[in-house]
């Protein structure tokens, strides 16, 4: 089954929504260009091949590129529950849009890292959050980076 993607106006309006239901923030933007073509390479099956690789590609990118003034990593997240949703992954969006606002802030600020945030979303789509190799991998990449 193909993966349906969104467009640059929806992750646009998806920046909006989200700035607005989650407590405001600015609207303006810094570079769509940067997220644009995010949203363009994750369709190359070359490059992202899983559905796994695009969202972490998505994740990462629009958390760490700062495309818009405010609500990066809240769009980063919404972006990505957004994708979820379309491709019928109903049975752990839910979750992801919960669980992932605490992983994302680890994120920008470096201490978890393309790979593990590619295992995470893949213990998200096998939901298997509970694996406790996981949980310690988060557990010492958030704690060493702190130190």
């Amino acid at each position: 089954m193909p993966i349906i993607y969104i467009t640059l106006d929806q992750a646009i309006e998806t920046h909006r929504n989200t700035v607005r239901i989650s407590g405001g923030g600015s609207l303006g933007v810094l570079d769509l260009c940067k997220l644009d073509s995010v949203l363009t390479h994750i369709q190359n099956d070359d490059y992202y091949p899983a559905f796994a690789d695009k969202l972490t590609h998505l994740l990462f990118c629009a958390c760490k590129f700062h495309c818009f003034e405010d609500g990066n990593k809240r769009i980063s997240v919404s972006l990505c529950t957004q994708i979820l949703l379309l491709n019928g992954y109903l049975y752990c969006a839910g979750h992801f849009l919960r669980d992932m606002e605490n992983i994302i802030r680890h994120v920008a600020a470096g201490n978890i890292g393309k790979e593990l945030l590619k295992e995470i979303i893949e213990a998200f789509l096998n939901e298997d959050m509970d694996s406790e190799i996981l949980k310690f991998k988060i557990y010492e990449a958030i704690n060493t980076q702190d130190n």
